[in-house]
């Protein structure tokens, strides 16, 4: 066996690597993966607060200090890209059926908690020029029309698309083309979690590393974790999370951001380390 492949060699094959990897020309950087302090971001608007992923709850993070929301969205079956989590109105509103096979006329009659009507993602973006997104597209139909949206709202630059399929992020970055910003897939996290160990595993499409703390209960968040991922000048952000506690280990490891559902606390996290400020004075570029 060649010498460069055997175990001992691995890490100095991940420094040759890293070296390579840092020389290559950077990407145009938006604030999402250029910025200096953490990020607080309000999952699905802050579900503790109002229905998840309504006018009104985005509009009161927004409100609060929020300059960075994470939402998901599903398309109708003709064409309407809505800002919704589930594949079906069931769970949330009173009204059922899949998203995908119901034309838009129907799911904006929907009420999301008996009271609140669902937003075309569109009204959000054009809501707040002065908001980042954070954006799931939760099915291979809705990549086309949430790229088209992006185009018409010139959001492209205050964007980041995450999807748990690797192959829709693939599918992603083609179509949008190298300035659009994306997270992670779950081969690239496992491919990370391997570049903390040593062992080389080449560059990363991805331009921010976005993961739970944990998954079934095998912790993913750790210090050679994070510095794997700022090696490659890869913030990242950890979703979701409601616990002070536990805001302030994930701070003290040096994550770069934070989606919650409970905005007070996390405002009140930040508040005390001393980097609420920097997220109120957050303007896109």
């Amino acid at each position: 066996m060649d010498r460069a492949a055997t175990p001992l060699a691995l890490p100095r094959l991940a420094r040759m690597l890293e070296s390579a990897e840092s020389t290559r020309p950077k990407q145009k950087r938006v604030l999402l993966v250029n910025h200096h302090f953490p990020l607080a971001i309000a999952h699905r608007g802050g579900a503790h607060d109002h229905p998840e992923n309504t006018k009104i709850a985005f509009d009161y993070a927004v409100a609060l200090g929020y300059r960075v929301l994470e939402t998901d969205v599903h398309v109708t079956r003709d064409g309407a890209l809505v800002a919704f989590h589930d594949d079906s109105l069931d769970r949330v509103t009173d009204a059922e059926g899949l998203i995908c096979e119901l034309p838009w006329s129907e799911v904006a009659r929907a009420r999301v908690s008996g009271r609140e009507p669902i937003p075309l993602l569109e009204e959000l973006i054009d809501a707040w020029p002065q908001v980042y997104f954070n954006i799931d597209p939760k099915h291979d139909g809705a990549v086309e029309p949430l790229l088209e949206v992006l185009r018409r709202t010139d959001a492209q630059q205050r964007v980041c698309i995450g999807s748990f399929s690797g192959q829709r992020l693939r599918r992603i970055r083609h179509l949008g083309g190298p300035d659009l910003l994306t997270s992670t897939g779950p081969m690239e996290v496992a491919r990370l979690r391997l570049a903390s160990l040593g062992v080389p595993v080449g560059r990363f499409e991805a331009r921010l590393v976005q993961v739970p703390w944990s998954h079934k209960g095998i912790p993913i968040i750790d210090r050679p974790f994070i510095r794997a991922a700022h090696r490659r000048n890869m913030p990242v952000h950890v979703w979701t999370v409601n616990d002070a506690e536990q805001m302030h280990r994930l701070l003290d490891l040096g994550v770069d951001g934070i989606m919650t559902d409970d905005l007070h606390t996390l405002k009140r996290v930040f508040t005390e380390r001393g980097v609420w400020e920097e997220n109120l004075a957050i303007k896109p570029t």
